[in-house]
């Protein structure tokens, strides 16, 4: 039986990517839920791909798994120093993603945040970090090689742009992932002829499916991060998945961030222990559901406008 879409916003624990709640549309068909939420800048044509994310969900299966566990990483907000050592110390993951570049924050902070991790890791710990394209070429050289005495794993989207990736590439020896240039990005396979990157971070959303994302990966050539779009169990169910059938696994995943949300759609959430994820699509609760659920029609008109 297939249900009617719901809207939902879940109240976030910590400020992350600017935002302080989780909304989007969840959909029901024969196959299961499926997730549609876009950040709010995120035009029509754009939100077309996580549309089409949330109904290869709800309407088709998933390709078979060739793991039964997928590695995660924690992820460490833009947090002051003793809360991000918390934070990586409780989560049980030998590996952490740190957000640097914080408007309104400094270098410093950025500092304080990542020596304060590295030392909850222990120095065989992988730590990587994730500007979110703030930094122009000069400013990303001169700040990796300052962060790089933490024994970096790698710097992900330090710059915003293809031609910026590779200048800083070239410039300095921390191996760059690119993000945004992937999922934002009308032809995300570029990042390859511009050898731009060392590694790619895949969202399934963005990327409009597991499918999909499946074929951007082997079109990149490059070893493939998965990483979620702060999504509930739901949405995260279709990054393990994607997760899951990749040939190769070779980073941990950035599918550990239920940690970022003050609550959940699902009965058995996707939280890691000891660093790894069960893969397995967890099921909806209705009393859950109905305690974010939200009336929103702006939310199905994205919906409606992405379907165009």
């Amino acid at each position: 039986m297939t249900r009617s879409p719901v809207v939902f916003r879940i109240p976030m624990r910590t400020r992350f990517r600017g935002q302080t709640q989780r909304e989007g549309v969840l959909l029901h068909g024969p196959a299961g839920w499926g997730e549609f939420s876009p950040f709010p800048e995120y035009g029509p044509r754009e939100c077309a791909r996580w549309l089409a994310c949330a109904r290869e969900a709800a309407f088709e299966e998933w390709p078979e798994p060739v793991r039964d566990s997928v590695p995660v990483n924690a992820t460490v907000p833009a947090v002051d120093p003793a809360r991000a050592h918390d934070l990586v110390r409780r989560s049980g993951c030998g590996t952490a993603k740190v957000k640097v570049a914080e408007r309104g924050q400094s270098f410093d902070d950025d500092l304080a945040r990542v020596e304060a991790v590295r030392d909850a890791l222990g120095p065989a710990g992988r730590l990587r970090i994730d500007a979110n394209g703030a930094w122009d070429v000069d400013e990303a050289v001169r700040r990796l090689k300052w962060l790089d005495r933490f024994d970096l794993e790698y710097a992900e989207q330090p710059c915003a742009t293809l031609e910026e990736l590779a200048a800083v590439r070239r410039a300095c020896d921390v191996p760059i992932a690119a993000d945004e240039s992937i999922r934002r990005a009308e032809d995300p396979l570029r990042v390859r002829a511009a050898e731009a990157a060392d590694i790619a971070v895949v969202k399934v959303q963005p990327l409009g499916g597991v499918r999909n994302a499946l074929r951007v990966v082997e079109a990149c050539g490059l070893p493939a991060v998965v990483s979620s779009a702060v999504e509930t169990s739901v949405g995260l169910a279709a990054g393990l998945a994607l997760a899951a059938a990749l040939p190769s696994l070779p980073y941990a995943c950035g599918l550990g961030t239920m940690s970022l949300l003050s609550g959940d759609v699902v009965d058995d959430s996707l939280v890691p222990v000891d660093g790894r994820l069960t893969v397995r699509r967890p099921t909806v609760n209705f009393q859950h559901l109905s305690a974010f659920q939200i009336e929103s029609p702006q939310w199905l008109r994205r919906m409606q406008e992405a379907s165009l």
